[in-house]
Order: C-alpha cells, then structure tokens, then sequence
C-alpha cells in the first residue's frame, strides 16, 4: 500500500537515512522514497499508517496530521 506522509525537520542526508532507517525497522520491506525538499516520505508497506508515523516521530521529526 502507498502512503504519503509530509514530515518536518528532515535537513539534510543524514536526518533522510535516520528517517528511512526508522521505517525500515518497523517494516523491513518498506520502500521509502524521499523528498526533502518537498517535506514528502513515500512509503509502499503494508505496516498501519500510525505504526509508520510512530516510528519517524520517534527518530525526532514531526509528521503533519499524525
């Protein structure tokens, strides 16, 4: 399943690879794709959205609506 998240705080390489690291531990098939410039993480995972948004929050950035 795709999901868009906008997620604020992302700077540079290393918040991008903290973010995908994050997804990645939560669901360790996810496809991340991101898009800093844009605030914009796309993720194909089957994993619920608030388990996703739960685990980029817990690495310290902010996700719009969540």
């Amino acid at each position: 399943m795709n999901q868009t998240f906008s997620v604020s705080g992302m700077t540079c390489g290393h918040c991008e690879k903290a973010v995908i690291r994050a997804i990645q531990q939560c669901d360790p098939q996810a496809d991340v794709r991101i898009d800093r410039e844009q605030c914009r993480v796309d993720v194909v995972s089957q994993q619920p959205r608030d388990e996703l948004a739960k685990a980029i929050k817990a690495s310290g950035y902010t996700v719009a609506g969540a």
